[in-house]
C-alpha cells in the first residue's frame, strides 16, 4: 500500500512505468506474427494512462501519440495488421455510438431501444447517393457521386440523423421510462422495416437486397480501401465526438440533461424548457450515430437492412450501462471491452478450442460446442461486471467546486455551481 501511494505522488515514476509497459507491448505486437494479448495489453495502456496522476493536457496529449504514431507503426509489423486495425476502427466506430446514445440515456436519462436506427439513417444516406441507386428516383444519370463526397456526407449524415432523432422525440415527451423504451424499441424496428420494403413503388434503398458497390473515401486522388486506411477516419471523427462529448457535459445544456434525468418535474420547476432540452438530446446524439453509419457504408462498401437489427441496439445500450452510464471514459472502456471481446477474444478462443477439439485433444460435447459457448462466456462475463460494478466500470462523478469559487456570487449561480 505504501509502494502504492508513493507511485501514485511519483509523476516520474509513473511515466517510466507507463513508457516501459508501451515499448514491451509493443515490441510483443510488432516483432510477432500475431500475438492477441500484446495487442489487447497495448490498447490497455491508455487505460493504465487514465488512472495516472497526469494532467489533463498531458493524458490527451500521450493518448494521441499513441493512437496516432505508436499503435497504428506497432500492428503494421505482422500479417495480422489488417486484423489489427480492424478491430481498432470497429472500436472507434462503436465508442462514438455509444458516447451518442449516453447523451441520451446517461445525461438526459431517456433510454432509448432503438438507437441503431440513427446509425442505419446514417449508412443509407451515404449508400443511397454513393451507388447508382440515386438514378432511380433523379432524372440525369449523375450517380454514384465520386468518393470525394464522402467528406460531405459525414456531416450530412449526421444532419439527416438529428432530424430523424427529433423526429422520434416529438411523439415520444409525453412518455417515461419502460413505456419510452417499447416506443424507441418500435421505432427503431419500423425503420429497419421500411428500408427493408422501400424498393416499391420506386426504388430507393433496393429494399432486402441492399446497396452494394458503395464509393470508397477518396482525397486530393488517394483512396482509402483498407482497415488501417479507415482506422484514421475514424480517430479524427471519435476526437470531435469526445471534445464535443466533454464539453457538452459541463456546459449549461449538459447540466439542464442531467436535471430532467433526476426529476423532470423540479427541472421545469427551475425554468429548465423540457421539450427542447429532450428534443436536443435526441438529435446530438442520434448526429454522432449518423456520422458513424457513413462511415460503415463506405467501409464495408455494401449495406442491407440484417446490418440495423434489434441486436445492434442491445449491444450499444450495453456498452454505456457497462462502462457506466453518464461517465465519458467509462462508456469509452464499455464499448472497448465489449467490441473487442465479440471480435478478436471471444473468437480467438472459440477458433483455439476448434483446433483442440480438431486435433483430439479435447472432446467438447455438441451440446457445449465452441460457438455456442462464445455467447455464453459474454453474457456470465457482463452478469459479473453488473453484480461486482453495478455502477459500470468507471462510475459518474461530477465535476468538484472550491466553495471560495462561488462565495461572492449571486445565489441562483451558487446553486447551479454545487449541484454540479
Amino acid at each position: 500500500m505504501q509502494h502504492m501511494k508513493t507511485l501514485i505522488a511519483n509523476k516520474p515514476a509513473q511515466a517510466a512505468l507507463l513508457l516501459l509497459f508501451v515499448a514491451v507491448t509493443a515490441s510483443g505486437v510488432y516483432f510477432m506474427d500475431k500475438s492477441v494479448i500484446s495487442f489487447l495489453l497495448l490498447l490497455g495502456s491508455l487505460l493504465l494512462l487514465y488512472y495516472t496522476t497526469f494532467s489533463n493536457g498531458m493524458k490527451w496529449a500521450i493518448a494521441g501519440v499513441l493512437l496516432v504514431l505508436i499503435i497504428p507503426f506497432a500492428s503494421s509489423g505482422g500479417p495480422a495488421y489488417e486484423s489489427y486495425m480492424e478491430v481498432a476502427t470497429q472500436c472507434g466506430i462503436y465508442i462514438a455510438m455509444a458516447l451518442g446514445l449516453n447523451i441520451v440515456v446517461g445525461f438526459a436519462g431517456l433510454l432509448d431501444m432503438g438507437f441503431v436506427a440513427f446509425f442505419a439513417v446514417g449508412a443509407y444516406t451515404y449508400g443511397i447517393f454513393a451507388t447508382g441507386q440515386a438514378n432511380n428516383f433523379i432524372a440525369g444519370d449523375l450517380f454514384p457521386l465520386s468518393g470525394a463526397s464522402f467528406w460531405i456526407f459525414i456531416l450530412l449524415g449526421g444532419f439527416m440523423a438529428g432530424i430523424f432523432g427529433i423526429l422520434l422525440g416529438l411523439p415520444v415527451l409525453r412518455v417515461k421510462g419502460d413505456y419510452l423504451a417499447i416506443v424507441t424499441l418500435g421505432f427503431g424496428e419500423i425503420i429497419r422495416i421500411i428500408f427493408n420494403n422501400l424498393e416499391k413503388p420506386v426504388n430507393i434503398t433496393n429494399g432486402a437486397l441492399g446497396l452494394s458497390s458503395i464509393q470508397q473515401p477518396n482525397l486530393f486522388g488517394f483512396q482509402f480501401a483498407f482497415p488501417h486506411q479507415f482506422y484514421f477516419i475514424v480517430i479524427g471523427i471519435l476526437a470531435v465526438v469526445i471534445f464535443a462529448v466533454r464539453r457538452f457535459e459541463h456546459s449549461r445544456l449538459g447540466r439542464s440533461w442531467k436535471a430532467v434525468r433526476e426529476n423532470e418535474i423540479a427541472a421545469q420547476s427551475m425554468g429548465i424548457p423540457l421539450i427542447r432540452t429532450k428534443l436536443t438530446a435526441f438529435a446530438i446524439g442520434a448526429s454522432f450515430s449518423g456520422m458513424m453509419g457513413v462511415v460503415f457504408a463506405a467501409k464495408q462498401t455494401f449495406i442491407d437492412p440484417t446490418s440495423f437489427t434489434l441486436i445492434e441496439s442491445t449491444t450499444i445500450l450495453v456498452m454505456v450501462v457497462l462502462g457506466g452510464m453518464g461517465s465519458v471514459p467509462g462508456v469509452i472502456l464499455g464499448a472497448s471491452l465489449v467490441t473487442i471481446l465479440n471480435l478478436q477474444v471471444l473468437t480467438e478462443f472459440t477458433n483455439w478450442l476448434n483446433q483442440l477439439s480438431m486435433q483430439g485433444i479435447v472432446q467438447v460435447p455438441n451440446a457445449l460446442s465452441p460457438a455456442k459457448m462464445q455467447r455464453f462466456i459474454f453474457g456470465a462475463i457482463l452478469i459479473l461486471v453488473a453484480i461486482f460494478r453495478p455502477n459500470g466500470l468507471i462510475r459518474a462523478k461530477n465535476r468538484p467546486v472550491k466553495l471560495e469559487q462561488v462565495k461572492d456570487q449571486p445565489a441562483a449561480v451558487k446553486a447551479t455551481a454545487l449541484s454540479e
